[in-house]
């Protein structure tokens, strides 16, 4: 029979001695302050899982929380207002209509010229328009019987690709669902109004399968984006799968963005994904370094003294499993050492930045790591203080660090030595000082620990300070999200993951996204493949 410990009983007031009054009072503040950051994080934990409930049934989630303060500038001057036209409104219109394309030209005379009139030329006026209509083609392909009895028939265009539907209507149909976030079931009724005589079946086809050269562009964008990147920005979000939960990672930067839709979030998911098809784990001085550095004990440690390769996932866990190595966190520290040492392997620099909102997930050992500065602020905008001096100390160091964040945005324009100094020293006054609200001052402490990855702008000003430009590009996937909760096939999954990241990549490149389907699905090929582009753009100054 198990034996419980005696209960805690709190002493009652009059038990306090009076000497004690001030300082009990203090203890039962703070502690009532830390409770209440507690139910006020696990509030926020249970509305956004209502808000996930709410969005798988079909209903709409919370609004919209306002950005943050840290990327709006008070003393800049104000813009015009909302249904304003600003000065420049119009401004280079003739310019935009002189590079139209003109499809048809019409002569107009007026409907009375006295006589003697002299003609001086002509007043355009540009009317622009779209024509939308059935366009079927009918191939009558010749067949002829040889003198050796064998049949010969006419071949068809490569544009065709063996489709019942050409490659302009293909292409509309993909911009409308993976671009616009039209369901299937309004573009088959959006089609039917148009005379298009297609089926449920065939438009689910036509979006999901056949798309194996896409798939194959989606795929070196990754590998020659991590080639040229100095650094990537990343982030993930909630994506099931045949009704299952699952994660969406997006990795990318300036010059392109890339989606991977997979069952988990680990780390070593994500170092999974930036071998970019790489399929071979190793072990070598970088893994060993690795593995020393996330604590494995050296009796594990001592069993990887041979550098070795394994050719896939499948041998390399077979070889944990011969070596005893079946603890858990003993073999994911392995495995994610031997996956840092493949990616370094096949050339991935060291000196990449990884810029995180710093899920634990992406902060990997053997890279340089950077952190949001929009979510550090938020560690000090959520504090929930119960007094006019609590609540003047947190208004106080969060002015103090949306200044300092200021500063960091000038310093990244015209860096400097001495500005690095001042800035550096700047952080400790900042982030080591004591105020009068204990659970900031934890926060501070909390956030003082990250001042390598917050301040490694100040040795690469190159990085971004935030990572909105992650977020911004996943918010796509959630669109996209909303009208569709779950992928069903795992050929739906790969197009969705595949089309939203050329897609993003084509807007980052400057390229239109219509332009580049019509051009792959009539096999012309004009534009140069996105991965040349890339590097193109990494090599521009």
């Amino acid at each position: 029979m198990s034996r419980k410990g005696p209960a805690f009983v709190l002493p009652s007031y009059d038990e306090i001695p009076l000497w004690e009054h001030s300082r009990t009072l203090k203890l039962v503040l703070e502690v009532c302050q830390s409770q209440q950051e507690r139910i006020a994080l696990l509030e926020e934990t249970v509305a956004q899982l209502r808000d996930e409930v709410a969005v798988l049934k079909g209903e709409k989630p919370r609004p919209k929380i306002k950005p943050s303060m840290l990327t709006q500038d008070p003393h800049a001057g104000a813009g015009p207002s909302r249904g304003e036209k600003s000065k420049d409104s119009g401004a280079g219109q003739d310019k935009q209509l002189k590079e139209l394309e003109i499809h048809e030209t019409q002569i107009l005379q007026p409907a009375y010229i006295p006589a003697g009139s002299v003609f001086r030329g002509y007043e355009d006026y540009v009317v622009q328009g779209l024509r939308i209509k059935l366009y079927n083609i009918q191939y009558r392909r010749a067949r002829y019987q040889t003198p050796t009895g064998a049949s010969i028939v006419g071949e068809l265009p490569p544009s065709v690709g063996g489709s019942h539907f050409d490659p302009v209507l293909r292409s509309y149909i993909v911009l409308q669902y993976y671009q616009q976030h039209v369901s299937q079931q309004l573009i088959l009724k959006q089609l039917g109004e148009f005379g298009v005589q297609i089926s449920a079946g065939q438009l689910n086809r036509l979006l999901t399968e056949g798309h194996e050269p896409f798939h194959a562009e989606k795929a070196a964008i990754l590998r020659v984006g991590l080639a040229v990147a100095s650094y990537i920005q990343v982030d993930d979000t909630a994506a099931r799968h045949q009704g299952h939960n699952g994660y969406c990672t997006h990795i990318g930067n300036g010059w392109f963005a890339w989606f991977a839709s997979t069952e988990s979030k680990s780390r070593i998911n994500f170092l999974e994904l930036l071998c970019a098809g790489q399929t071979d784990y190793r072990m070598n001085a970088e893994a060993r370094a690795y593995m020393q550095h996330q604590q494995l004990p050296t009796a594990q440690r001592a069993l990887f003294a041979e550098d070795r390769v394994w050719a896939d996932k499948r041998a390399w866990e077979a070889h944990l499993q011969a070596l005893g190595i079946v603890t858990e966190r003993h073999r994911r520290i392995a495995t994610e050492g031997a996956l840092v040492a493949s990616l370094l392997s096949h050339g991935l620099s060291p000196e990449l930045v990884i810029l995180s909102d710093d899920a634990g997930q992406f902060h990997v050992a053997g890279f340089l790591n950077a952190l949001c500065w929009i979510h550090a602020e938020r560690t000090i905008k959520t504090l929930l203080p119960f007094s006019d001096a609590k609540r003047a100390a947190q208004a106080a160091v969060r002015d103090q660090i949306w200044r300092f964040y200021q500063a960091l945005k000038a310093f990244k324009r015209t860096p400097g030595e001495e500005k690095r100094l001042a800035l550096e020293q700047r952080f400790e006054d900042i982030f080591t000082q004591q105020t009068c609200f204990q659970m900031l001052n934890l926060a501070l402490k909390r956030l003082y620990a990250n001042k390598k990855e917050l301040l490694l702008v100040l040795e690469r000003p190159e990085i971004p300070l935030h990572n909105n430009l992650s977020e911004n590009d996943i918010r796509d996937y959630v669109k996209k999200r909303k009208i569709s909760p779950t992928t069903r096939s795992a050929a739906g999954r790969a197009a969705r993951d595949t089309f939203l990241s050329l897609k993003k990549t084509c807007q980052k490149l400057g390229l239109s996204f219509w332009s580049y389907l019509q051009d792959r699905l009539t096999r012309k090929n004009h534009l140069p493949p996105l991965p040349i582009l890339i590097r193109t753009a990494a090599q521009s100054p």
